[in-house]
């Protein structure tokens, strides 16, 4: 459209907020957001999208002045027909019908270097009953396989060495109602979305979520694979197995299990209990023993006990998650817990989730201390400016922007690390310390080699990155 991003906000002729309409602080944080833009760049025109605007595009209409424009994100295609009535001074408010899963190419990924986010599915179909995705995003649709393994190998082509596969459940990947999302697959014979007719029968008895890890494992060149968000009341343990043979899987579990008590998972509309989360976590670790597992807790739901509460302290000391968030319940319109009764005090609420948090604390911080004296492969994230030479990176154990990080010390005044501490690269560290979150390391180089390998204790999830050296694209 003849239109260029630019990264000062001051240049900007349209300014963009993609906001959050989940639980009531993100709805705040995206209308602070709305109107501190307003006020600092008047002259811009904004554009007010995402979830938030999906939502509550009617309300918004005559409520948001300082919005040029609300556009949902139920087809993001569609965006073109915002900038051209921007373009003619008229204030566009559009919430189109969803579709599949917006996807296609992108010519700027906003993320760290050497990380991207590929969608695979979009919208759910487990309807908590606290939960307003369904209301938002609506049921559950994935994209076909063919399509993910050609954006992922795009991508690699492009110097991506961290792929993170993400959906509100990747574990119901391909059982959405209308879902056919490979090739020897009869969409013809689709009803329910509880089974897929397959001419291979060896195919037809595996996941759908395992049959894509399949197919992109297959895909030549340095990278890994993350799985960001997986329920567990659909949790595809076909997957484990398969996770052990092949390193490019990281073995990184996102399982939100949300409470501890039997009562409360009912009432959330869950299908599991504490016994059946805590065996799903032990099958985990059964098959793979250095697994890393994050979690979320919701507290204050309705009917939430003290007793419930402590059977959830009791859960997060058993299963041990290496990370997890801890959350107040927010009481969203349109969700069936809406109308509940036994509501909790959010001030209770909140201390419950501070208590949580501090419990997890101490897990995580003792979880980290393990790390202290061996090596790890990090990719490197930000090089810091300054004197010293300290960069921010993750280790495979950390997912991007919700769990800790790896700070690298580095001798600025060698050419060959400087050369070597960039982001988007591998590099090899030792850890010297941990704090409740964060590692310390220093850099650690096979000068002989000029080149980047873990050795020693460095987690076989990582092994493939024994092959990679100095030479990965940045």
């Amino acid at each position: 459209m003849g239109l260029k991003f630019v990264s000062d906000p001051e240049c900007a002729d349209i300014l963009i907020i993609n906001t959050c309409g989940f639980i009531e602080s993100a709805k705040k944080e995206s209308f602070d957001a709305l109107f501190a833009a307003r006020k600092a760049y008047p002259n811009a025109k904004i554009l007010f999208c995402g979830c938030l605007a999906e939502r509550y595009a009617a309300d918004l209409k005559d409520a948001l002045p300082e919005a040029d424009a609300i556009f949902g994100n139920g087809d993001i295609s569609r965006i073109e027909e915002i900038i051209f009535a921007l373009e003619k001074d008229s204030r566009p408010v559009n919430v189109y019908k969803q579709i599949g899963v917006c996807s296609g190419d992108r010519k700027i990924l906003f993320g760290y270097r050497g990380s991207a986010f590929v969608k695979v599915t979009e919208g759910c179909s487990n309807h908590c009953s606290f939960c307003a995705i369904p209301l938002i995003r609506g049921e559950l649709r994935s994209r076909r396989a063919a399509d993910i393994v050609l954006e992922v190998k795009n991508l690699i082509e492009r110097g991506i060495v961290e792929i993170n596969l993400i959906g509100q459940d990747l574990a119901s990947y391909g059982r959405g109602k209308n879902d056919a999302v490979f090739e020897d697959e009869d969409a013809d014979s689709l009803e329910d979305g509880s089974s897929r007719p397959c001419k291979n029968d060896e195919n037809s008895k595996k996941s759908a979520l395992l049959r894509l890890l399949e197919m992109l494992c297959e895909i030549e060149g340095a990278f890994f694979i993350r799985l960001l968000y997986i329920h567990p009341d659909n949790f595809p343990r076909d997957i484990l197995p398969f996770m052990k043979r092949e390193k490019k899987v990281l073995p990184y579990f996102d399982i939100p299990f949300q409470s501890g008590d039997d009562a409360i998972i009912h009432a959330m509309n869950r299908k599991g209990s504490s016994q059946s989360y805590q065996a799903l976590v032990r099958d985990i670790k059964r098959e793979l023993p250095n697994a890393v597992l994050r979690t979320t807790f919701l507290t204050g739901f309705p009917g939430e006990s003290e007793e419930a509460f402590k059977n959830t302290e009791i859960f997060l000391k058993t299963i041990k998650s290496d990370w997890s968030g801890c959350f107040a319940y927010s009481r969203e319109e349109g969700t069936p817990s809406y109308s509940f009764k036994n509501r909790v005090a959010a001030k209770i609420a909140k201390g419950r989730a501070n208590l949580l948090s501090k419990i997890q604390q101490e897990i995580t911080r003792n979880a980290l201390k393990k790390w202290i004296g061996k090596s790890l492969v990090v990719l490197i994230e930000e090089v810091i400016e300054g004197d010293e030479g300290l960069a921010v990176g993750r280790a495979w154990f950390q997912a991007v922007d919700v769990d800790g990080s790896v700070v690298v010390r580095y001798e600025k005044d060698s050419e060959t690390e400087r050369k070597l501490v960039k982001p988007g690269r591998f590099v090899q560290v030792k850890v010297v310390s941990s704090s409740d979150v964060d590692l310390d390391a220093v850099f650690e180089c096979d000068s002989d080699k000029n080149s980047v390998r873990p050795s020693g204790d460095s987690t076989v999830s990582l092994a493939f990155a024994t092959e990679l050296d100095a030479d990965i694209k940045e």
